[in-house]
């Protein structure tokens, strides 16, 4: 159970895959961690909004660039500590996760992550437990579901 009464903030992003079915998926290297394309929804932003322009702020591929699964949206809770934002003290964090397939090659124009990955798709996988691992879960139960209709 997660503590209401913590400063609240959202961020939204993107699972990006490549292949039809997925081949691979798009991981960006942060110095500690594997980590996906996303950041914090500014005032008056949609969530696809927010993912969207943070998709394009942090690797360079653009809604042009991309298919968008309607039917696909993963939502997790977790509290974060912060540094300066907030004070310095807890906050309970919501991410949104949108999933969408690269629809040509692009070149990766990488802005605020060291480096980034192209990871083959072959679940079960195991990269970060407390985000990357449930959204991978819920992606291949996602694709199961959707090749079983």
């Amino acid at each position: 159970m997660s503590d209401t009464s913590l400063p609240q903030t959202r961020a939204c992003g993107f699972l990006i895959v490549k292949g039809n079915p997925i081949e691979s998926f798009l991981l960006m290297k942060h110095p500690k961690r594997w980590d996906l394309p996303k950041g914090h929804v500014d005032d008056g932003e949609t969530d696809m909004e927010c993912a969207l322009r943070e998709l394009e702020e942090e690797t360079g591929i653009t809604a042009d660039d991309i298919t968008v699964d309607p039917a696909f949206r993963y939502q997790l809770q977790y509290e974060v500590h912060y540094k300066r934002k907030f004070g310095g003290s807890d906050a309970l964090k919501t991410v949104v996760y949108f999933l969408a397939r690269l629809e040509r090659d692009v070149k990766l124009n990488l802005t605020e992550h060291g480096d980034a990955k192209w990871f083959p798709w072959k679940p079960p996988h195991d990269i970060q437990e407390q985000t990357i691992n449930p959204l991978l879960a819920a992606v291949a139960q996602h694709v199961a579901a959707s090749s079983a209709d």
